[in-house]
């Protein structure tokens, strides 16, 4: 279920340690993360879907390796041997699949940090993303791989409880368990159904309950 937001409001996300909440879906990843002293080759990829928590497992081991982040899409306009006097984290490494520059880029990124710490994180493995640059794919499949799943019951409560808070919002118990209930099965619908209820709440001049929640979701004839 997709909702058309009016305009999206200013919220404060926290991408510390202490704001990721760990379940059996995300564990595993982020143990790799604190782990990564001990990659292979110095280098993993992190794959999930979108709102799964790349970022926020990015954010964390930025702040733990000293890395610099940086979108895969910007690597062309970026001095390379300057980025790569640190660890470096490059998010959406699939999105450049086809763009001979970016794939280059990111090739030589990969060989200027000669495994100091370089973390990529995309939706799905190396093997997926249709790159033309026959090394860059070799050295992508190469990459030990930390895997996102789709959050169960107990990772969406919180990560809902998250969202609320960072718009600096308290909602009341029973509205986190009829929205996981109902919702799709994702970090990402988690961020849209959150700004979604802040928008209609400010627009009617009510609180988010359980009763808003129940009227929005019957608009987008969620039952």
């Amino acid at each position: 279920m997709s909702l058309q937001l009016a305009f999206d409001l200013p919220s404060r996300e926290a991408f510390r340690r202490a704001d990721f909440f760990v379940s059996a879906a995300n564990a595993q990843a982020l143990a790799q993360i604190e782990g990564w002293r001990d990659w292979p080759d110095g280098k993993l990829l992190l794959i999930g879907p979108e709102g799964s928590g790349k970022t926020h497992l990015t954010h964390i081991w930025s702040d733990l390796a000293g890395a610099e982040v940086i979108s895969a899409a910007k690597l062309v306009d970026t001095d390379l041997h300057d980025l790569a006097q640190n660890p470096v984290a490059v998010e959406n490494a699939d999105r450049i699949a086809g763009d001979p520059e970016a794939e280059t880029a990111l090739f030589h990124l990969h060989n200027l940090l000669a495994g100091r710490g370089l973390l990529i994180t995309a939706a799905s493995p190396a093997r997926d993303w249709r790159l033309r640059l026959a090394d860059l794919l070799s050295r992508m499949q190469a990459a030990s791989v930390a895997q996102l799943n789709a959050p169960d019951d107990m990772l969406l409560s919180a990560v809902l409880l998250k969202l609320f808070a960072d718009r600096q919002i308290v909602v009341a118990p029973n509205l986190i368990p009829y929205l996981v209930s109902r919702m799709d099965r994702s970090i990402a619908a988690a961020c849209e159904w959150v700004k979604f209820l802040d928008t209609r709440a400010l627009a009617l001049g009510r609180p988010i309950t359980r009763a808003l929640a129940a009227e929005v979701l019957d608009l987008a004839g969620v039952r």
